[in-house]
């Protein structure tokens, strides 16, 4: 495994989340990554579902953020939301953003991506399965969250975000810490042919995070392994990657999980944000 795990549980009046240490140790950010635990949701949404274009009840997922926020110290009101579509855009985000899709209306529409060089703006993607990108740009400082489905990870959203970051602030890849959350690994998830040739197109050099599933012509894929590469290739350090290497379809005790939960899950977030 290349990178370094660096996730951390943290257990909060009751909401379970994880932080990333080498995020923690800067004292730049509040980052925070949410699981199924701590919330009042119900049903297929239980219990920290905090996914608003569920069928689950708008107070319930209020409430879920409200707990999910105080315990990794963010203002709700300085969320901003991203619009995904398992796309490959990202959008840059100010102070006048905060709480578009959440409180107000949003015009951030297709972005699987946010970045920002605001202080008190909290960046927030979602998931249940996907892989969750964390950037941090501790020189300039600047941060990143992008939402890498096996489409974006396809289409390089992460080398693409460090790109755009390099282009709006300065930003320098060597300089930057970046986490790869939990999401579904290398064990569960399968694919059949057409998405196989679709990663060993855009991973010539990296074949081995391709292997042979248990069942004729499926295709086990290592996400995670291929954002890292993507990343390294983009002048990442290895050692300033940090990988949760946690599965969310294996453990859907914790996690909301597409796969796992046969498509009747609620959605977790991931949280970034410059302190002020």
């Amino acid at each position: 495994m290349i990178g370094k795990e660096g996730f951390c549980l943290h257990i909060n009046d009751g909401v379970w989340y994880y932080t990333i240490a080498s995020f923690d140790d800067t004292g730049l950010v509040r980052n925070g990554f949410s699981t199924r635990k701590g919330g009042v949701s119900t049903g297929q949404y239980g219990t920290l579902n905090l996914g608003l274009k569920k069928s689950d009840s708008r107070e319930a997922v209020m409430e879920n953020f409200s707990r999910f926020c105080r315990a990794i110290g963010v203002e709700p009101g300085n969320m901003v939301f991203s619009d995904q579509i398992h796309g490959d855009q990202i959008a840059v985000v100010g102070e006048n953003d905060r709480g578009k899709g959440i409180f107000r209306n949003t015009d951030i529409i297709g972005k699987d991506g946010l970045m920002t060089c605001q202080p008190g703006v909290a960046l927030v993607t979602f998931y249940a399965d996907c892989v969750p990108l964390f950037f941090l740009d501790p020189v300039y400082p600047a941060i990143a969250v992008s939402h890498a489905g096996w489409r974006g990870t396809v289409a390089k959203i992460g080398a693409k975000t460090l790109a755009m970051m390099e282009k709006a602030f300065g930003t320098r890849p060597e300089d930057c810490l970046v986490g790869i959350g939990p999401s579904i690994g290398p064990c569960c998830f399968e694919v059949d042919i057409p998405v196989m040739e679709q990663f060993a197109a855009a991973f010539p050099k990296h074949r081995y995070i391709i292997k042979n599933g248990r069942k004729p012509n499926k295709y086990n894929i290592d996400l995670w392994q291929a954002n890292t590469m993507e990343l390294i290739e983009m002048g990442v350090p290895k050692d300033n990657i940090s990988l949760a290497s946690i599965c969310t379809c294996c453990r859907n005790d914790i996690f909301f999980s597409h796969r796992g939960d046969r498509g009747h899950t609620g959605s977790m977030a991931a949280v970034l944000m410059l302190k002020g």
